[in-house]
Parts: structure tokens; sequence; C-alpha cells
């Protein structure tokens, strides 16, 4: 908004700004669980239960957001909940089983890989948002932002591709 960076990724454009954009890979949420929480307790069916401990990002976060969205969509009554301040710290709550959270499945690859977290399969989930590059309409960029767009324009598959792959299987 103050022009103070060049460029930011985002899932939810903001409505508040001009800004152009380049898309990039599709963000997908879904609820995930640590193994031990979700034998403790477990999801049955296809709904959550109002006991549930959720963890959520904080205000103003898209994936608070779009959790948000979902809960009140489907009339999901929530009486246990938990605040935090990044993905990471959501994550690492996950994975010490302290709740269940919506979370962008990108940041998790290797504790899915590893077993330490789980989809829990719910109906209506995964939310499927993008991921886009954008920045503020009409902005002077300076040569190395301009080299950087240029390459990430030209090269996206194949970054995607190396990189991230492993989200089509899911």
């Amino acid at each position: 908004e103050r022009n103070e960076v060049d460029f930011a990724l985002v899932s939810v454009l903001p409505e508040n700004l001009q800004v152009e954009k380049r898309t990039f890979i599709d963000n997908k949420l879904f609820l995930f669980g640590s193994p031990s929480l979700i034998k403790s307790v477990p999801i049955e069916g296809q709904i959550i239960p109002e006991n549930l401990p959720l963890i959520y990002r904080e205000e103003g976060s898209a994936t608070r957001q779009a959790m948000e969205k979902f809960i009140s969509q489907n009339k999901i009554p929530v009486t246990k909940k938990i605040q935090l301040t990044s993905n990471e710290a959501v994550k690492q709550a996950v994975l010490a089983g302290l709740g269940y959270s919506i979370m962008p499945i990108i940041g998790l690859e290797n504790e899915i890989k590893n077993n330490q977290i789980q989809i829990v399969p719910i109906q209506k989930l995964p939310i499927v948002t993008s991921w886009n590059l954008i920045w503020l309409k009409g902005k002077k960029f300076s040569p190395a932002a301009v080299a950087y767009l240029d390459f990430l324009t030209k090269h996206i598959e194949s970054i995607n591709e190396a990189n991230f792959s492993w989200l089509s299987s899911y």
C-alpha cells in the first residue's frame, strides 16, 4: 500500500488496492490433524464435531477467512478455539496434537510424507484458491525486479513441476 515492496505473494487479492498479478498455483486448504489426535478425537462421518479443538490463524489472515467462511456456510458450531499468528505456529500446534486446523497443504509436504500430519476427509474440502504474485498497478520496477518478474513468467511451469508436482495428487 505504501509502495515499500515490489511484490507480495497472496491467496486473496486486496480489495483496497489496484494491483496486477501473475497466478502461479492452486492453494488447497484441507482439515489436518496429528495421527495421535485423530485416534483420540476421531471425526465420524463427513462433518466436524462441535467439541473439536480448532486452531485458527489471526484475524485478517486469508486462511482464517476461508476457514471461518467454511465453518459458517456449513453451520459448524465451534466451542474450543486456539488462535495463532502464522501458518508455522498452527502447523506446530497441530503436530503437537493440540487440535485440528484448516491449512494450506503447500507447507506440509514433509509432514504428510513422514505421516506426522494427516488430511481428515471432510465434505466440501479442500477449499481451493490460487497463489498470486501481486504488485501495485503502474509500479515502476528496478531492473532487478523486472528481471525477477520476467524469469518467473518464463519459467513458472518448470518451477511448479520441480517443486510442487506432488500437490497434484491431493
